[in-house]
């Protein structure tokens, strides 16, 4: 499997977990559905299309966790843009506690069915373009990102407990060795969207707060060219 493999970074980001309202919460990590929303920003793909290109029975992507994770609430004003014609008019204004993740970095690992998606990626990561901007959740958290290259994945026997680098979906493990010195949380996250945004599927990932490597026995274990250990959601 040929795969690409990039890292983003920003100050702040925001994964909103759909059941809170009032204090908006976030996810550790990007969710599939908020990655797909990435790459379809990067190739130029609408937000109302993107997400028919991106099932799990066509695109493979797994995350991996660069910096720790941090969080913290910052209050913001939100505007009724609705109450008048002009923005310097908007008078109804409402502050909420955002929890935005601070400092965040992530790999992504990205691989497709469709030849034209992957070459085009591909070709828009060297050139460090994006149709669209790149954002971290919400537009105001802008991100950065940088190509780390193409690699070939080889898909590893895991009949034995192995160094697993990215976060790991839970009906995909088999068996953890929990070590000392490392921080494991796990959360519940959206995996798979149709195109009218309902959500289709949840799963439960797995991961070391501090980006650590976590040796476990997993399912279906893809091994790159840099010896990174990673398995999709």
């Amino acid at each position: 499997m040929r795969v690409l493999v990039f890292d983003i970074w920003g100050e702040f980001g925001h994964f909103r977990k759909q059941y809170t309202t009032t204090s908006p919460l976030t996810f550790s990590i990007p969710p599939r559905t908020s990655i797909a929303g990435m790459i379809g920003a990067i190739i130029g793909l609408e937000k109302d299309e993107y997400l028919k290109y991106f099932s799990k029975n066509n695109a493979s992507i797994a995350v991996r966790i660069i910096c720790p994770i941090k969080k913290t609430r910052i209050a913001e004003n939100l505007i009724d843009t609705k109450s008048a014609d002009l923005m310097s008019k908007i008078k109804n204004r409402t502050q909420i506690r955002f929890e935005l993740l601070k400092d965040v970095k992530y790999r992504i690992y990205f691989s497709h069915t469709s030849e034209e998606i992957y070459n085009k990626l591909h070709s828009l990561l060297k050139d460090h373009k994006s149709v669209y901007t790149l954002c971290l959740g919400l537009s105001e958290h802008i991100a950065n990102y940088k190509f780390i290259g193409e690699m070939e994945g080889v898909s590893e026997f895991s009949d034995s407990e192995k160094e697993v680098h990215s976060i790991i979906l839970e009906k995909e493990l088999l068996k953890i060795n929990f070590e000392e010195g490392k921080e494991y949380f796990s959360e519940t996250i959206p995996l798979e969207m149709l195109p009218e945004r309902e959500v289709s599927e949840y799963g439960k990932v797995l991961f070391e707060r501090n980006g650590k490597s976590i040796v476990a026995n997993v399912k279906n274990l893809w091994r790159l060219e840099n010896g990174e250990g990673i398995v999709f959601m």
